[in-house]
């Protein structure tokens, strides 16, 4: 009797103060990404549904869409972290099993993406030189390509993939089309689009392609930006290293707070089986 009223005692006594606070931690963090999943999620739905992407003549082209990116990345962020959110609150073990495993295969998933990538810097290059010449080529259909290569452009102060030459891939401003637009470059490689007002000057670039170099450096920025994207890296190899590490981290921590959570809930499971045992007995 005395066993069985102190195995009571055992089963009635709540979490520690940490244990409570890393379960409280672990939901409010969940819940919290959660919502910024959902966020992304509704995003990206907007931007396909806004340009009419399931439309029939453009379901085709849908799996090359930048916004299909954001709809994934939104939805296996707010499945992962609900699953996380509502283990942590109910003590469910199946569901935190579920979160870590995820967690753990994504940990393990970005390590190897960084041993990859630094093992194959060469290669990398040539497939963000076909990436961005591809969006070149789409400049003028696809108004998500547009914006991102408008915004690089513009970031990083250069014109093209290798050189402003390059915009000759898009069939508007090849030489041989016709229409204003032939042989120029659009106005985020411009010095100054705004050329020393306030309204953009759409039709700065025209015909810079057509310019040498020497005449072409005070209308247009010259450089490509591939060599800018590995200039700003460089330079900022510190900060991206120390960002990489804070994120893994934190991926860390989390699952360490999960595997105690789920020693706590398994602990307490324990005292219940032991107090069926003392009753039968």
């Amino acid at each position: 009797r005395s066993q069985t009223k102190a195995t009571v005692q055992n089963r009635d006594r709540p979490f520690s103060l940490r244990d409570c606070l890393l379960k409280y931690l672990l939901f409010f963090s969940n819940l919290l990404f959660t919502v910024l999943g959902l966020v992304v999620l509704a995003l990206g739905l907007w931007g396909l549904i806004n340009k009419e992407s399931f439309a029939q003549e453009k379901i085709g082209q849908i799996s090359t869409d930048p916004m299909l990116v954001f709809v994934v990345l939104g939805l296996v962020l707010s499945i992962l972290c609900l699953s996380g959110c509502v283990g942590a609150l109910r003590e469910n073990c199946c569901l935190l099993q579920v979160f870590s495993a995820t967690v753990l295969v994504l940990v393990a998933a970005q390590v190897l993406a960084a041993i990859v990538a630094y093992s194959l810097q060469g290669q990398i290059e040539g497939y963000l030189r076909s990436g961005m010449l591809a969006a070149m080529v789409r400049y003028q259909d696809d108004l998500d390509l547009r914006f991102i290569t408008d915004e690089i452009q513009i970031g990083l102060q250069c014109c093209g993939a290798d050189t402003y030459r390059d915009w000759e891939v898009n069939m508007y401003y090849n030489c041989s089309a016709p229409g204003v637009l032939s042989c120029g470059v659009p106005a985020t490689c411009c010095v100054d689009p705004l050329e020393n007002g306030t309204v953009w000057n759409s039709q700065c670039g025209v015909g810079s392609q057509q310019l040498d170099e020497f005449s072409a450096q005070s209308v247009i920025f010259l450089g490509g930006c591939l060599g800018g994207m590995s200039r700003w890296i460089e330079q900022h190899t510190g900060l991206i290293g120390a960002v990489g590490i804070v994120l893994l981290g934190v991926q860390i921590i989390t699952l360490f707070i999960t595997t105690r959570l789920m020693d706590n809930i398994q602990c307490i499971k324990l005292q219940d089986n032991n107090i069926q045992c003392s009753k039968a007995t």
